[in-house]
């Protein structure tokens, strides 16, 4: 099984190609000058948010995400914060059961999945120009709603302009308002550094990645096309370093996997099912690939989805292949090794 994993692992590898296309924003020079990447955004066309939402879609990710209670509840960087000192109690069978539904309850709450959602269109609607007011001041002049209870997607921002233009407030202009008056725990006003250039690059380098997904899903809400440009950046990253082990039983994995999904690059991480012999979970990822891009597979047979899908479908059909009958020669010889035990102590 070693050789196979060694030589499937080669092929893989040698037939990945990277997108190396400048692409540069004015908001954020997130190392797409320093990365061989290219941010990926769900442009709308057509719409994640209804397929993802969908019951069997949100089952399929469960599935994937592999919940390890020992994981979900692992030790994490709390800085100054101490942890509370642990409690030990004496319970009967009927007592540690309803403990551990609860237990279950919380970790639902815990591993709930980051919404995935189009990104948000620009803002770019004039109200008024008024030729009277130019040259009246030198700085703009910001009105904001302050009504609480709306939405702040929804809350009126309108900006004067110094040339006495009365324009709707764009999106980053929004988001700075908004935290000004309404401030979300935790986030800044400013983007963390951590997203900057260089600075992105390093902590990608050191494997940081639940930290930059946590840190992104803080700052910034699911439709913003920075908040898309990071993660799809740190997805395809985990994706070519086959680093799927730092999100398993975390509540990234499962956008993770509908990320892969969506844009057709499902290849690595199905190459590593096969390989750790997570086979249901090879078929939960091949079923998600045919949720989302509406294709019909055969789905008789243990095996049947995973050779459909790696003769029809797969951009790295070598490597599969190979990975598929190495773990047909593993079961072989395990249940040529069983049945030679039974003989052995003599059952039939």
């Amino acid at each position: 099984m070693a050789a196979f994993t060694h030589f499937s692992r080669k092929l893989l590898l040698n037939s990945l190609k990277l997108d190396v296309r400048p692409q540069i924003n004015n908001k954020c020079m997130i190392c797409v000058r320093l990365l061989s990447y290219s941010p990926k955004e769900y442009d709308g066309n057509p719409d994640p948010g209804p397929i993802f939402m969908k019951n069997e879609v949100q089952h399929l990710l469960k599935t994937l995400t592999r919940i390890d209670l020992a994981k979900v509840f692992r030790k994490r960087k709390l800085g100054n914060k101490q942890l509370e000192q642990p409690t030990y109690k004496f319970m009967t069978d009927a007592q540690l059961e309803e403990a551990l539904n609860e237990v279950k309850k919380k970790v639902d709450k815990i591993i709930q999945i980051p919404p995935v959602v189009s990104v948000r269109k620009p803002i770019n609607r004039i109200l008024s120009r008024d030729s009277a007011l130019q040259g009246l001041d030198t700085s703009n002049f910001v009105f904001t709603d302050v009504t609480f209870g709306v939405h702040n997607s929804e809350r009126i921002i309108v900006v004067r302009d110094t040339n006495g233009t009365l324009k709707e407030a764009d999106w980053e202009l929004r988001d700075r308002i908004n935290q000004i008056y309404f401030p979300v725990k935790h986030r800044s006003i400013k983007i963390p550094k951590m997203f900057q250039e260089s600075y992105f690059e390093n902590v990608l380098n050191k494997r940081e990645y639940v930290f930059i997904l946590d840190r992104a899903c803080l700052q910034f809400e699911p439709n913003d096309a920075l908040y898309q440009k990071i993660i799809s950046i740190t997805y395809q990253h985990i994706n070519d370093n086959n680093e799927f082990d730092v999100l398993r039983s975390t509540r990234h994995f499962g956008s993770f996997a509908f990320f892969l999904a969506w844009h057709k690059m499902i290849d690595n991480l199905l190459l590593d099912l096969i390989e750790t012999e997570h086979i249901d979970e090879a078929n939960a990822l091949i079923e998600l690939y045919s949720q989302i891009h509406k294709v019909k597979l055969q789905s008789d047979g243990n095996l049947r989805l995973l050779e459909e899908y790696i003769k029809n479908f797969s951009n790295k059909q070598g490597a599969l292949e190979l990975a598929l009958q190495a773990y047909k020669n593993t079961v072989k010889q395990r249940e040529e090794l069983e049945a030679g035990i039974k003989k052995a102590h003599g059952h039939s």
